[in-house]
């Protein structure tokens, strides 16, 4: 697991600018750029190692063998030679025919997120772009200038084509984007208005600027550092639910995980038997007669689950370090000068694991949602009312809340089906196996969010659970959680308008701020 995604429950963000070097940017300085607007800077060493890879182009340019990408066209056109007198105007078709993406606007930290690293790709100096097409990308993040993307037209292979031309296209001051305020605006306007000049493309660049896995890779690092915190806050479910429920906490000892050693397994539990510690509630019934050792999976179950989507996390984590230290172009400029083709904007390392993280997703708010059924049903919640109602028959209680995570999770369920294992040949069969990255990444952005939504719905009812187990009382940790829930939502009591209440849930679990209130009782939890 990468250290570079553990720093604490939210990334500690600076003013300062990103820099941006022939190395990798990081996971937390991506984040800064994507979702805080942080600038970025070019090192030094980066504009060097740039201007050095364009002196080897330009050389290149003028020779009369043809050259990929750099006096040739592109995918199945590659067979054609073009002159000297066209070379740019071939840079401008190429960038203009590829932006042809259709539907939805996709986020602007998405496209933030791809914009770095691009711009990361083109640091390394193995893309033969001349310094100033880099500096003037750089200029267009720095202006908080965010050029318009949709949701669909890549295929993943080769790269990100269609949102990654979309952005080219901003750089050359044509196409939609919007600033900093977010209006919609020409991108002409905006570039003039930040004083940024358009760039005219020269030879290899348009190509340099959209060959990349960039779109596919950001959302992954992004999913990466939600899913994290997810985790931490489905522990704490998880626990709040055993609780609740009177379940058992002996299922969590630290030697029975020790006989199954998978690590995201053995630090789930020991967030669950921090989160369950003191409790007063688990110790009014952890007498010798008491015979509670088989509870339902859905609670007995929580670490080999949630450890198990710990593990798939962090090998989604390696294989996005891997990516944000690679360069992805093609052609590309090798360190001893030559130029040459390959097939490294392949999105298929990147794909595959974000349909990994969708299964995941799924199967954590697939167990969530059978431990807040159990809240709900009288045969199963050990002396509560029906639904958690005030009076059942009046009122409803959780009810229809149950309703939507499953709504939620029937979902996640259709999104879980890879999109990694799909391909549809383009460009007159020369890019005739695709990787279909772009779409895992969509999903998997929609996986997060409904996962989001179905642990807040057991946070809310297992708070509700938690006060009406009282006078006994629930753990210092847990208490803390549901006290949390409470400055935001009254606790029981007769039926009240629900969306409400359960959109403040969702929003104290992607604010991080349920984990924190856990965290300041225990400590960090893994």
């Amino acid at each position: 697991m990468s250290a570079q995604y553990t720093t604490g429950t939210a990334p500690q963000h600076s003013t300062s600018p990103v820099q941006v070097g022939v190395g990798a940017v990081s996971a937390i300085d991506l984040v800064r750029v994507a979702r805080d607007g942080a600038a970025v800077e070019l090192t030094a060493e980066a504009l060097e190692a740039i201007g050095a890879s364009r002196v080897r182009i330009e050389s290149l340019a003028e020779e009369p063998k043809p050259v990929y990408g750099v006096s040739t066209g592109f995918g199945a056109l590659a067979t054609r030679h073009i002159p000297t007198e066209l070379r740019q105007q071939l840079q401008k078709s190429l960038v203009r025919s590829h932006a042809a993406g259709t539907g939805s606007e996709v986020e602007r930290e998405v496209v933030r997120s791809l914009m770095l690293l691009r711009l990361s790709t083109l640091a390394t100096g193995r893309t033969g772009v001349r310094p100033e097409v880099a500096t003037t990308y750089a200029a267009l993040l720095s202006a908080g200038i965010t050029p318009i993307v949709h949701e669909y037209g890549s295929l993943g292979c080769s790269g990100d084509l269609a949102p990654l031309a979309h952005v080219a296209l901003a750089l050359m001051g044509e196409g939609t984007v919007r600033d900093a305020e977010g209006r919609s605006m020409p991108a002409a306007q905006a570039l003039a208005a930040a004083n940024i000049a358009p760039v005219e493309l020269a030879e290899k660049e348009g190509l340099a600027l959209i060959n990349g896995t960039d779109g596919m890779l950001g959302q992954l690092v992004l999913a990466c550092r939600d899913l994290r915190n997810l985790l931490r806050l489905a522990d704490i479910t998880a626990a709040m639910s055993v609780e609740a429920q009177l379940g058992t906490d002996r299922v969590f000892a630290a030697d029975l995980q020790q006989l199954r050693p998978h690590r995201g397994q053995a630090d789930a539990a020991a967030n669950m038997r921090l989160l369950l510690a003191d409790s007063g509630i688990v110790a009014s019934h952890a007498g010798p007669d008491c015979t509670r050792v088989q509870d339902a999976y859905s609670l007995r179950c929580a670490p080999q689950v949630a450890g198990g989507a710990r593990d798939t996390l962090a090998h989604a984590e390696s294989v996005a370090d891997t990516e944000l230290a690679s360069a992805v172009d093609n052609p590309v400029v090798t360190p001893d000068g030559r130029v040459e083709s390959n097939g490294n904007f392949h999105g298929a390392p990147v794909a595959y694991v974000l349909d990994f993280l969708a299964i995941v997703a799924a199967d954590l708010a697939s167990i969530s949602e059978r431990r807040t059924d159990r809240f709900l049903d009288p045969a199963r919640n050990h002396g509560l009312t029906a639904f958690l109602a005030d009076d059942p028959g009046v009122d409803s209680g959780h009810m229809i809340a149950q309703y939507t995570q499953a709504a939620i999770v029937s979902e996640l369920k259709r999104l879980a089906v890879p999109a990694s294992a799909d391909s549809i040949p383009s460009s007159a069969m020369q890019e005739d196996h695709v990787s279909m990255g772009w779409s895992a990444a969509r999903k998997l952005r929609r996986a997060v969010d409904g996962l989001t939504r179905v642990l807040a719905v057991e946070a809310l009812t297992a708070a509700r659970a938690l006060d009406m187990r009282e006078p006994l009382q629930p753990s210092p940790a847990t208490a803390a959680v549901r006290d949390r829930i409470r400055r935001e939502v009254a606790g029981p009591g007769t039926d009240r308008h629900l969306a409400p209440e359960i959109e403040a849930a969702v929003e104290l679990c992607r604010s991080g701020e349920l984990v924190a209130a856990a965290e300041k009782v225990v400590g960090p939890l893994a």
